[in-house]
């Protein structure tokens, strides 16, 4: 009797030690993924370490996810700053085509140029070596009379003469924000821009207009100051790094805004698509696109992290909302509900009897 009562005894010890060592064990998985956490929170900025408790515990932002707590919502908040981020989407409707359709998107009609892979005639070493297909890529992007902005810049225009914009940024190279009369500074353009070029090799500046003269003169622009080197635009190849201003002012901009609107990206492209991550936990986004883009992850949600769009839920303080379709429909619909639609239509009318002038 004596030895099963030591056996049980035994047995008891050996099972809370066991219980012990899973708690243990526990308790060390938990501190290494908090450790992962704050080390993600602080190098990668995927959410501020400082808002913990009012993402722990986030408040409802919007009355409805839709478009018309949008539209509440911007009309409620006082000094509402907003920020507009634009992909290619934004500039369909001018007869520009976006990177990635299946069909008519530029990287599925690239075959004349014989590429070794669509990528390579926006990759710095093989426009070094071969710098003719850029530029007879270029003739089309440019046309000699030139695209018209869209209804969805003309919008963005007008959140600026209503001192909402905060600031602008675009992936797109078009300048298009440009010709509707957004001005340099609430624009940042992410992927440099056809604006202006310089000269590869002593860096020379030059204007949009001289670089379209010897472009459609089919002739590869060379330095008039150097006489050596090629005249590339400022936009950013691949293995180049993006412009500073990029980086200087979405440090500034995006812990300011109370709201944030993406239209017309795919959100696929980094470092531009983690910029919808850097606004505050309780700044609202809307998404004007033809489909949900840009959505949360599965190792986002495990490790805890505000990393990605979250649509259709409280969860986050129901901040996401998604308006799918056209960007120009959506552009006006928003307009309408903020009782701005006729303002916008004139907008544009008088915009285009101007370029039609000119």
């Amino acid at each position: 009797m004596s030895e099963h009562n030591e056996d049980t005894e035994k047995e008891k010890k050996s099972n809370e030690k066991t219980t012990n060592n899973y708690s243990e064990q526990e308790e060390i998985e938990e501190s290494d993924m908090e450790k992962i956490r704050k080390y993600l929170a602080q190098k990668l900025r995927l959410f501020d370490s400082s808002n913990n408790n009012e993402q722990n515990n986030p408040q409802k932002v919007l009355r409805d996810l839709s478009i018309d707590g949008i539209a509440d919502y911007i009309k409620e908040k006082e000094n509402c700053k907003i920020i507009t981020m634009a992909g290619a989407g934004i500039s369909t409707s001018a007869g520009i085509p976006d990177f990635r359709s299946p069909t008519s998107g530029l990287y599925h009609n690239l075959e004349k140029y014989n590429l070794p892979h669509p990528q390579a005639i926006f990759e710095l070493d093989f426009f070094l070596e071969n710098p003719e297909p850029f530029f007879m890529l270029a003739r089309e992007l440019l046309p000699d009379d030139g695209f018209k902005p869209t209804p969805s810049h003309y919008f963005i225009r007008l959140l600026w003469e209503k001192g909402l914009l905060l600031r602008h940024y675009t992936q797109n190279i078009d300048t298009l924000e440009r010709v509707a009369g957004l001005p340099s500074e609430k624009l940042v353009e992410a992927h440099g821009t056809f604006h202006t070029g310089r000269c590869l090799k002593c860096r020379a500046p030059y204007t949009l207009p001289w670089m379209k003269e010897q472009i459609f003169k089919n002739v590869i622009p060379k330095c008039e100051e150097c006489n050596e080197g090629i005249v590339k635009p400022d936009i950013v190849f691949f293995g180049e790094m993006l412009p500073e201003r990029f980086h200087y002012l979405a440090d500034r901009d995006f812990v300011q805004a109370d709201l944030l609107i993406i239209m017309g990206s795919s959100l696929i492209v980094q470092p531009f698509a983690s910029l919808v991550d850097r606004v505050r936990p309780n700044c609202p986004r809307l998404l004007i696109n033809k489909e949900k883009v840009g959505t949360q992850d599965r190792l986002s949600r495990l490790l805890g992290l505000r990393h990605g769009l979250m649509f259709d839920t409280h969860s986050n303080g129901g901040r996401d909302v998604a308006w799918l379709g056209d960007c120009d429909i959506g552009c006006q619909l928003l307009a309408d509900k903020l009782g701005w639609g006729d303002e916008l239509k004139d907008l544009i009318k008088r915009e285009y009897e101007r370029l039609n002038r000119e």
